[in-house]
């Protein structure tokens, strides 16, 4: 799949293997308002965790506009993660993106030691859909944001399963709606 943002060409192999190896149409929404927005949410120099970044398309993206990336998702994603992370990034004069695992909820204080990473962002699209992983993702979301973190969230509401996990989200974090796609149905909510 062939995108353009932020005027780079982007290259995204895709997978039918894996949930984490398409790309989804919050990942979309969010990169273009990432594009957009550039004065609201300025990236460079940032440090950027995506979680569940699947293909990596948002995480090219905010590489793109000047972040440090870590790029998260799964072991079984990481391979075509990395595959597409290094392609469209290795000529670019910008932050050299880091892959790692993440599994919600799981070694967060071994693998990320609050000691040592901050974020100034956490990116996530599509992470919320029909699984038993909500619990674990969002404690890893707690986990991540600090005072001053900004969680930017964006997803396609399909079940009552989505609607509930906002509603616990709200409930721990101030959140608003960002922005609204109804083409794709998709929420763009900033914590």
């Amino acid at each position: 799949e062939h995108y353009t943002y932020a005027g780079h060409q982007i290259i995204i192999q895709e997978s039918i293997e894996h949930f984490g190896a398409v790309v989804w149409p919050g990942a979309l929404a969010l990169s273009q308002y990432l594009e957009s927005n550039q004065e609201q949410f300025n990236l460079k120099d940032k440090k950027v965790l995506e979680i569940g970044a699947g293909t990596g398309l948002v995480s090219i993206v905010a590489c793109i506009l000047g972040a440090y990336v870590t790029a998260t998702d799964l072991p079984e994603v990481l391979e075509n993660l990395s595959f597409n992370i290094s392609r469209n990034t290795q000529n670019m004069n910008t932050h050299k993106p880091e892959v790692r695992k993440l599994v919600w909820g799981e070694g967060l204080n071994e693998d990320f030691p609050v000691s040592t990473y901050h974020y100034d962002f956490i990116l996530a699209t599509d992470v919320v859909y029909h699984h038993t992983a909500l619990d674990p993702l969002l404690a890893t979301m707690v986990y991540f944001c600090k005072p001053g973190t900004v969680l930017l969230w964006a997803n396609k509401f399909r079940f009552s399963t989505d609607y509930e996990f906002l509603e616990k989200l709200c409930n721990i974090f101030n959140t608003t709606i960002l922005a609204e796609f109804p083409e794709s149905n998709v929420k763009l909510l900033k914590a």
